[in-house]
């Protein structure tokens, strides 16, 4: 197993509490405003982190003008997209649409690593890709029904 697969499984059991979160939170709190809060908790979290790390000497983080600039531009990504996905439940958008969108942003990210990191366009990440994009379309298809 690699290294790195717990971190995905643990990222997506706390990513798709998220969204049942956002859910239940959607039609309670307005857009931004809950946006808000959920960004703001986000970063006391992160702040706890770092706290840990160096109060128990596992201070381990390094920065440069282009790390800043690419989290500000992920920060930016995950307002919006917080946002987004107040307003889809707010207009009445079912939970179960939430990994048929996130499908479309796991293909460009696909997409963007063949394309501009250079990784394996291997036969599976290929059909994964379709499969995205078709979930999207099926998404679309039956929206509202």
């Amino acid at each position: 197993m690699n290294s790195w697969f717990p971190y995905a499984v643990i990222a997506a059991l706390l990513y798709g509490l998220h969204q049942i979160f956002t859910k239940l939170a959607a039609d309670k709190i307005g857009d931004g405003l809950g946006g808000f809060v959920v960004e703001a908790t986000a970063a006391l979290s992160i702040l706890l982190y770092l706290l840990w790390l160096r109060l128990t000497g596992h201070w381990n983080q390094n920065s440069s003008p282009a790390g800043v600039w690419y989290s500000v531009l992920t920060g930016v990504c995950v307002g919006a997209g917080t946002i987004a996905f107040f307003l889809l439940f707010q207009k009445g958008g079912p939970l179960s649409a939430v990994p048929m969108v996130l499908a479309g942003g796991a293909a460009l990210m696909a997409i963007a690593g063949i394309s501009f990191f250079k990784e394996p366009a291997a036969w599976p990440r290929l059909l994964g890709i379709a499969l995205s994009v078709a979930g999207v379309l099926l998404l679309h298809t039956t929206a509202g029904k």
